[in-house]
């Protein structure tokens, strides 16, 4: 297992990561024996938005051995009001719900505490101002019982709002190359629409800015979502008309700026192992990109660099990748930071060393102009 840092928060976390909310419809011993089992894989991230009694009890006991070596996040505003999931900016709610997470957790710490499920604007208003649910969020944060505060949306206005506002240090979100295809909304349920509007193609450009703006301020994402519910393992329900495997469907939310983790949903020991196979996957196994490019239906194109990675092998050894990927950090910028600047010269191979043979392009599935952004590069840079 890999291990990246999650933002600001330091939190040295597994690539892939573990999302609880399938826990509940099992045994409650095979979902501890699962969880467990996963740890075992190196896994060492969980998301624990479900307020039910059961899937808490659960993981509190998969933790419970090892209760340093998990991550947990853990949500405020997820509550079980009436035997049901009520979300909600009600503290007296909010307090009693969270306190029953930290009991049947057996912890008295949650490492990342997550203001809960926010696309409204108007919510993020309301959660991102002083007020009572703010209040609470940052008393947890100053006795030490949350570590980290984070947010989880689904909407990339809100998660570009909350990166810019300092409040937050990582944001949970949801991605796959199916919902990047759609522009902002409010309504998750847009997201899994039977059809896609037919002018749709490549990634939707809010959504290519509020990665680069984690990625800028350093506040980390982890991912919810990445299979979109399954159905992009199946070609007639996928909106490319293709199927993808969870191992190409895994690299394309690790290939987007910012992102440590990526958390996937278990049933069984086997699909366990099929998301910790990206682990030792071959490049051709993580290929997502000519898949996409050459879909029958809604193709990434534009000429918009998705730092896949599929331009190599370069000749002079450039990280093209990562070379665009400060370019493209540098330019949101009126001056380039100090610490871009040094974060590229401390490159093995730099832009001016490129000597626009011009093999990475016609490699390149979405039409980059590599050697005209490798110019470009140096001529911002001065290497």
């Amino acid at each position: 297992m890999r291990y990246r840092v999650l933002g600001k928060t330091n939190l040295l976390v597994s690539e892939i990561g573990f999302g609880g909310e399938w826990l509940e419809r099992h045994d409650a011993d095979e979902s501890v024996s699962l969880m467990k089992y996963a740890h075992g894989r190196g896994i060492n991230i969980v998301d624990c938005w479900m307020p039910d009694p059961k899937s808490r009890d659960i993981i509190g006991r998969a933790i419970a051995e090892d209760r340093g070596g998990w991550y947990v996040q853990g949500h405020i505003g997820s509550t079980y009001q009436n035997n049901q999931y009520t979300r909600t900016r009600d503290v007296v709610q909010c307090r009693i719900a969270f306190e029953d997470l930290l009991s049947r957790l057996r912890t008295d710490y949650v490492d990342l505490g997550m203001i809960h499920y926010v696309d409204l604007e108007s919510d993020w208003d309301t959660v991102s101002h002083a007020g009572p649910y703010l209040d609470y969020v940052i008393d947890l944060k100053a006795r030490g019982i949350i570590r980290h505060i984070g947010l989880s949306t689904h909407n990339p206005i809100i998660a570009t709002k909350a990166a810019r506002s300092g409040l937050v240090e990582m944001i949970l979100f949801s991605v796959n190359p199916a919902f990047d295809l759609m522009p902002p909304t409010d309504n998750l349920e847009n997201y899994f629409a039977d059809q896609y509007d037919e002018g749709l193609s490549g990634i939707d450009p809010v959504r290519v800015e509020m990665y680069k703006i984690c990625e800028q301020n350093d506040v980390g994402l982890t991912c919810m979502k990445p299979f979109a519910g399954g159905r992009l393992f199946d070609a007639e329900r996928s909106p490319f008309g293709v199927a993808l495997t969870p191992v190409q469907c895994i690299h394309y939310a690790l290939t987007k700026p910012a992102v440590a983790s990526v958390l996937c949903g278990y049933d069984s020991t086997e699909q366990v192992d099929a998301a910790v196979a990206y682990e030792t996957a071959s490049d051709a196994e993580k290929n997502y990109a000519a898949v996409l490019a050459h879909a029958p239906e809604h193709r990434f194109i534009g000429g918009e660099c998705t730092y896949c990675g599929h331009c190599k092998p370069c000749p002079v050894n450039i990280n093209i990748a990562m070379v665009n990927k400060l370019y493209d950090l540098a330019v949101m910028q009126p001056e380039v930071p100090a610490s871009l600047r040094e974060h590229y010269r401390s490159l093995e191979r730099h832009a001016s060393e490129c000597v626009a043979c011009r093999g990475c392009e016609s490699r390149c599935p979405f039409g980059v102009k590599v050697a005209d952004r490798m110019r470009k590069t140096a001529e911002l840079f001065g290497v």
